[in-house]
C-alpha cells in the first residue's frame, strides 16, 4: 500500500498512522465531504478468505449504525480492487494505551472518568446487539478534552472469529491480556464478557499493571482462567474501598458474578465517585472455572446421526458402551489431547514405554540442520522465531526440552531460531543537521549513508530519510539520509527595456518571483515597459528570491491634470471605476473592522489631490476578515459579494449533484471562516463547466 492512493475516487490516504496484526490505519481525507478521516486496510491475508469478507462486510456495517459520544464513527466500508477498506471518525489524541505507558498508574478521579465513558459507550452497542470482543487500551482513544471513544466496533466480531478459526483452539492472542475466562475457553459469549474486559482495563488503569502476565499467551490465559481473582490493596495504591469492590466484581470467573450490564457498572462507578468509603460490593472470589477447558468444545462428527454438545456427554455415552475402565482410559486421552493443543497446538502424544530417547543439543545449528535432527531422532520440531543480539540469523538459540531430557518417541521439540537484530522503530530525523542526525541514527544502531539534493531548506539539514519514519527496521541497516544543499542559485537576468509582459514569461519559464506590481512615470521609457530592476543583472541569486520590478507608465503628464475623485464610503468596485475613470490606477489595502465592511474607509492621495494622470491612489476597504456566505446566489452577484469582502475568486468548480440549477453551491474555505484578507476563495457552483 503506498501513500496518495485514493479508494472509490473519493478517500484519499496522506499517511500512515500505524499498523497492526490486521490493518494498517491512515490519515486520510474525503474529499467529497472535505473532511479528515481515518482508513483502515485490511492486511490482504484476511481478504482472500471469502468467509471472513462475508462477516467483515456485516459487522462495520452493524458498526456504521452505531452514533455515539464515546464510540468512533464508522463512516463507510468498501473495497478497491482486491484491498478491502474502513473509514472511519480521526481521533486527535493518544490511545490509552499510550496514556498508561507514559502516566504509569492515573488518578482515581480520571480512571473513574475514563472507565465510565467506557460504559457509557459499551452500553449503547450492547442495546444495538453489538458485541466489542476486543476491550484493550490500543483500541480506547482519549480526545484533547478528555472524551473516551471505542475503537473497532464491528469489526471485533469478524475478526476474532476469523482469528480463533486460525489459531484454534479458540485464543484471540494479540488480545489475551484482556479476554474473559469465557473466551479463553472458546464458549459463547455476552455483555458480561465485555465488561471482564473492562475491569481489566480499570486494574490497569489504577494500577499501571495488569492483573495477568505470564512468559507465553497460553500461560495467561490459564491464570485468566484458573487464578484467583485479583484484589486492589486499597492503602498502598491509594484506591477507594468503593472502586476496589467496583473492580473485584468485574473480573469475577463466573459472568452470572459479574455486573449484569455496561450501564449498571456506569451507575456504580458513579456511587464509587460520590461515597468512595462505601463499597457497594463485598469483595469476592468465585470458583476458577472447570480446569484444562482452553479449548472449545470438539467439532460436530460428520455422521449425521446424533449431536454432542460437550465432552462431558461424549464421556458419558462412551461410559455406557465400554465400561468404567475403557471410559478412564477415553477421558484420560481426550484431556490429554484437549491439552496437547492448548500448550502446543497440537495432540500430546501419550507415552510409549520403553521407547524413550535422549533430546540432543539444536543449540548453535542452521534452522535446516535441527529440523534434520530432531526427525532422524524421530521427534518433532516446532520452530519459534526470535529477534536475537548475538546469535545469527536461522540458527538455533535455545530449545525446549534441554539437551539430555529423556523423552518418548514422537514428542515435540520447540527450537527458538533466531531471525537477525531486533527490529527497531526508526525515529524522524527530519529537521535535523547532518552531524546530528548521523549521532542519533548510530545511538540506535543504525548506520549512514547520504545523498543531496537542491531545496529551499537550511543547507546541511535532513529533508528526507529512507526508510521512512516510524517504520520497522532492523538494527545494523542503513539508513539513507537526505540533505539540503540549499536553494540552487541562478545569474538574475536582464529584465530592465523588457516589455512587461514578455518579462513575466521569461521569469515564469526560469522559476523566478518577480513583482511587476509598482509602476512610475519615467521620461524616455515607453508605457509598461521595464524601467529599472533592484537585482543587477548577472548576480547569482536563489530561486525563492524576490526581484523587483518598476514598470513605466510613460513620461509624466502635467501635475496639474488630474483632480483624485473623492471615493469614500463607495465599495470596492465602484471606487475602482471612479479611479480609472479618471485616469488614475489604483491600489488596495485592508483593514479588518466591524464597521463600515465593504466601504472604501480612506485614500491616499486624498480627495481633491491634484496628481498627475496615471499616477497610483491606494484606497483602504474595510473587512470583516471572514467569508460570506454566497450559497444560492449567482455567479456574478457572488463574484462581486467576495470581492466586497476582499477576496479574490482562482477558480470555480461544477458540481451536479447538489444546489440549484447555475447557483452557486458553496466556497472553499466555506462560510464563515477566518481569512486573511486579499487571499483566493475557490467556488463552487451547480452545472456543467463549458
Amino acid at each position: 500500500m503506498i501513500e496518495q492512493e485514493t479508494f472509490n475516487n473519493r478517500y484519499r490516504l496522506d499517511r500512515k498512522l500505524g499498523e497492526g496484526g490486521m490493518a494498517t490505519v491512515y490519515c486520510g481525507t474525503d474529499t467529497v465531504l472535505r473532511r479528515r478521516v481515518a482508513i483502515k486496510v485490511l492486511r490482504p491475508q484476511y481478504a482472500a478468505d471469502e468467509e471472513f469478507v462475508r462477516r467483515f462486510y456485516q459487522e462495520a456495517e452493524s458498526a456504521a449504525r452505531l452514533s455515539h459520544p464515546n464510540i468512533v464513527n464508522t463512516y463507510d466500508v468498501g473495497r478497491e480492487g482486491d484491498t478491502y477498506y474502513i473509514v472511519m471518525e480521526l481521533v486527535d489524541g493518544p490511545s490509552l494505551a499510550e496514556i498508561i505507558a507514559a502516566d504509569g498508574k492515573l488518578p482515581e478521579p480520571v480512571a473513574i472518568d475514563y472507565a465510565a465513558q467506557i460504559c457509557n459507550g459499551l452500553a449503547y452497542a450492547h442495546r444495538s446487539g453489538l458485541l466489542h470482543r476486543d476491550i484493550k487500551p490500543a483500541n480506547i482513544l482519549v480526545t484533547k478534552d478528555d472524551v473516551v471513544k471505542l475503537s473497532d466496533f464491528g469489526i471485533a466480531r469478524a475478526v476474532s472469529q476469523q482469528t480463533m478459526a486460525l489459531t484454534k483452539p479458540g485464543l484471540v492472542m494479540g488480545s489475551v491480556y484482556y479476554i474473559s475466562p469465557e473466551q479463553a475457553q472458546g464458549h459463547d459469549l455476552h455483555e458480561s464478557s465485555d465488561l471482564y474486559s473492562v475491569g481489566v482495563v480499570l486494574y490497569q488503569m489504577l494500577t499501571g499493571e495488569l492483573p495477568f502476565t505470564g512468559e507465553s499467551p497460553v500461560t495467561v490465559a490459564l491464570k485468566h482462567i484458573g487464578d484467583p481473582v485479583p484484589t486492589l490493596d486499597t492503602q498502598a495504591l491509594g484506591v477507594s474501598p468503593a472502586l476496589a469492590a467496583i473492580v473485584n466484581k468485574l473480573l469475577q470467573k463466573q459472568p452470572q458474578n459479574r455486573f449484569r450490564s455496561a450501564s449498571e457498572v456506569a451507575s456504580a462507578l458513579r456511587e464509587a465517585r460520590e461515597r468512595p468509603s462505601v463499597a457497594a460490593y463485598a469483595i469476592a472470589n468465585d470458583a476458577p472455572t472447570q480446569a484444562f477447558r482452553t479449548a472449545p468444545p470438539p467439532r460436530r462428527s460428520p455422521m449425521p446421526d446424533r449431536h454432542f454438545t460437550s465432552i462431558s456427554e461424549e464421556e458419558e455415552r462412551r461410559s455406557r458402551i465400554s465400561g468404567g475402565i475403557i471410559a478412564t482410559l477415553i477421558v484420560l486421552a481426550i484431556v490429554a489431547t484437549g491439552l496437547g493443543y492448548v500448550l502446543f497446538g497440537r495432540p500430546l502424544s501419550l507415552p510409549q514405554l520403553g521407547a524413550n530417547v535422549a533430546v540432543a543439543d539444536y543449540t548453535g545449528m542452521t534452522d535446516t540442520q535441527a529440523q534434520a535432527a530432531v526427525v532422524n531422532a524421530g521427534l518433532v520440531a516446532r520452530f519459534i522465531k526470535t529477534s536475537s543480539d548475538t546469535v545469527p540469523a536461522d540458527h538455533v538459540i535455545r530449545q525446549n526440552p534441554a539437551a539430555g531430557t529423556e523423552v518418548a518417541k514422537n514428542s515435540l521439540v520447540e527450537l527458538v531460531v533466531s531471525n537477525g537484530l531486533p527490529l527497531v522503530g526508526l525515529r524522524d530525523v527530519r529537521g535535523y543537521n547532518a552531524d546530528d542526525a548521523r549521532r542519533t541514527l548510530a545511538g540506535d544502531g543504525f548506520s549512514v549513508k547520504t545523498v543531496s539534493r537542491y531545496d529551499n531548506a537550511a543547507k546541511d539539514s535532513v529533508i528526507d530519510q529512507r526508510p521512512k519514519p516510524g517504520a520497522k527496521v532492523r538494527k545494523g541497516s542503513t539508513i539513507t539520509l537526505v540533505l539540503s544543499k540549499g536553494p540552487q542559485q541562478i545569474s538574475a537576468p536582464n529584465f530592465v527595456g523588457m516589455n512587461v509582459s514578455d518579462a513575466l514569461a521569461l521569469a515564469k519559464r526560469s522559476n523566478l518571483v518577480v513583482d511587476a506590481s509598482q509602476r512610475a512615470a519615467y521620461p524616455g521609457v515607453a508605457n509598461d515597459v521595464v524601467a529599472s530592476q533592484d537585482v543587477n543583472p548577472g548576480d547569482a541569486i536563489d530561486r525563492t528570491t524576490t526581484i523587483h520590478l518598476i514598470v513605466s507608465t510613460g513620461a509624466p503628464p502635467d501635475a496639474s491634470a488630474v483632480s483624485a475623485p473623492n471615493v469614500l464610503n463607495m465599495k470596492y468596485g465602484d471606487a475602482v471605476s471612479q479611479l480609472n475613470g479618471a485616469g488614475l490606477t489604483a491600489a488596495v489595502k485592508f483593514v479588518t473592522q466591524t464597521e463600515q465592511n465593504g466601504l472604501i474607509v480612506a485614500q491616499d492621495p486624498p480627495a481633491g489631490s491634484k496628481i498627475p494622470a496615471g499616477s497610483t491612489v491606494t484606497i483602504t476597504l474595510s473587512v470583516s476578515g471572514e467569508v460570506p456566505d454566497t450559497e444560492g446566489m449567482s455567479l456574478a452577484e457572488a463574484q462581486s459579494t467576495l470581492l466586497q469582502y476582499g477576496y479574490r475568486v482562482d477558480r470555480l468548480t461544477y458540481t451536479t449533484s447538489e444546489g440549484a440549477d447555475g447557483k452557486v453551491v458553496r466556497t472553499s474555505p466555506s462560510a464563515g471562516t477566518t481569512l486573511d484578507p486579499g487571499s483566493s476563495v475557490t467556488i463552487i457552483i451547480n452545472g456543467v463547466q463549458h
